[in-house]
């Protein structure tokens, strides 16, 4: 965790324009803040994706992280096409990252993986494509395979060529840029080091907060132009089935709060800045109307 004068003269910097983006190596670029638009399938009401992208843009969001295992792409792939018919924006000014599941890592399936998201955003390419986690799954119907006792079915296959399986993605024009999520240096050097490497990783996608800094991670990438592009910027999911509840949320934290209070900004405001100010990319995760808005003004 940095120092409060570190923190504080971090904050203290001119703030970057609500739509500032960042290079990526290959020459496009990424804007800094985007929306998460993951939500628990089982709970989460239908079109609440498709009414909370639509708001999002109109609050001045161009960039939107989804997956096809979020099962609501098809929500807001229309959010999308209906801010694009009503002239709010065009395909050109959106940013939308799709990932590769664990069930698609054999080559012969990254393709079809990857035209399933284009089919259910109903959009002719993705601006971004990464590999979701550096292993795999069984292939098959089911995202989640598992055996009798009830242990995830792994698959062993080369990360190499799933990527390039990828690289033939972006040669046929259905996604501009490749990266990866939750690659460590090793699995990133594997790609990094690949013989015939035709297009690196432009991003790498973790857990990114300022209680997790990824220092180390963060230094790495930037010594291969790889930017981090840091989900969970607000803390942990307080999923009790991996985080231990009792541990005080990063948003209470007194450091985080103190700080807000000297700027007239909340802590998850403070947190967000924290991470853009380093060249972090922050992709906070709402399906509130209120923090949709707030979020966006860092």
């Amino acid at each position: 965790m940095h120092s409060v004068r570190e923190l504080l003269s971090l904050f203290a910097m001119n703030p970057s324009a609500e739509s500032h983006s960042i290079p990526l190596s290959d020459g496009n670029r990424i804007p800094l803040l985007g929306l998460g638009t993951y939500g628990d399938p089982r709970t989460t009401p239908k079109g609440t994706a498709l009414e909370c992208v639509k708001l999002a843009i109109d609050v001045g969001y161009r960039h939107f992280d989804g997956a096809l295992v979020y099962f609501n792409e098809h929500e807001v792939g229309q959010a999308i096409r209906e801010k694009i018919a009503d002239g709010s924006v065009r395909r050109q000014d959106i940013f939308y990252c799709g990932k590769l599941w664990n069930t698609f890592h054999s080559p012969e399936l990254v393709r079809p993986a990857l035209e399933r998201t284009l089919e259910a955003l109903k959009l002719d390419y993705l601006d971004l494509y990464i590999v979701e986690l550096p292993i795999a799954f069984k292939p098959g119907n089911d995202f989640y395979p598992k055996d009798g006792d009830g242990n995830y079915i792994y698959h062993h296959t080369d990360l190499c060529a799933t990527w390039e399986a990828l690289e033939a993605c972006k040669d046929a024009g259905l996604v501009k840029s490749l990266g990866v999520s939750n690659f460590n240096r090793r699995q990133l050097e594997l790609l990094l080091n690949k013989p015939g490497l035709r297009h690196k990783p432009v991003s790498n996608q973790v857990e990114c907060h300022p209680y997790f800094t990824q220092p180390k991670l963060l230094e790495f990438c930037r010594q291969h132009n790889i930017v981090i592009v840091g989900y969970c910027p607000l803390g942990s999911s307080r999923d009790a089935s991996w985080v231990n509840v009792k541990c005080p949320p990063l948003l209470e934290d007194e450091l985080l709060v103190s700080i807000g209070k000297k700027y007239n900004k909340s802590s998850a405001q403070v947190a967000l800045r924290f991470n853009v100010q380093r060249g972090v990319v922050v992709i906070p995760k709402s399906f509130s109307p209120e923090r949709i808005k707030h979020n966006f003004h860092k």
